[in-house]
């Protein structure tokens, strides 16, 4: 049963592992940060897993689950990431290199995207990740208003950031 459950939920962030990098990417500043979150994520994401009830999409809870402990940890330290020790665990996930240089093209906007707040970061984040408001309302726990009311002030925030 438990190596069911590890296959299962291996392949699962196999398939949607872009997502916690993309999470990391936003989080973090250097490759060492961003493989030292997603490390963290994943770890996090394989404590939570045996309580995922399939409610949603398992992209949304990984989405939330994601943004959660990259906002804690952000939180807890704004200069370094404290993680642990990836190697206690017995499984192994495949993780493919990142390659950072094809997204250059963003890192203006990424940049601009770390003055706003944690809340403001990770709405932007499942907007550009075609999210409906539905599902960005559910993964952050706000209201659909609330989304759509805050995303208008974060473009027009954004704007004066990138253009001032």
């Amino acid at each position: 049963m438990r190596k069911d459950l590890e296959h299962k939920f291996v392949t699962e962030l196999e398939n949607n592992q872009n997502i916690v990098h993309k999470v990391c990417s936003l989080y973090t500043n250097n490759r060492d940060a961003h493989n030292d979150l997603f490390q963290e994520i994943t770890i996090q994401l394989w404590k939570a897993y045996p309580k995922f009830r399939g409610e949603s999409k398992f992209s949304t809870w990984m989405y939330r689950v994601a943004l959660n402990t990259a906002i804690t940890l952000y939180r807890k330290s704004k200069k370094q990431v404290r993680t642990q020790d990836y190697h206690d665990f017995i499984y192994k996930i495949k993780s493919d290199e990142y390659d950072h240089t094809q997204e250059q093209q963003l890192k203006l906007m990424y940049d601009a995207l770390k003055q706003l707040g944690d809340i403001d970061k990770a709405l932007v984040f499942l907007y550009l990740e075609d999210k409906d408001y539905s599902e960005i309302s559910d993964t952050l726990g706000i209201s659909e208003v609330n989304a759509r009311v805050k995303m208008n002030r974060i473009k027009k925030k954004l704007r004066t950031i990138v253009n001032p």
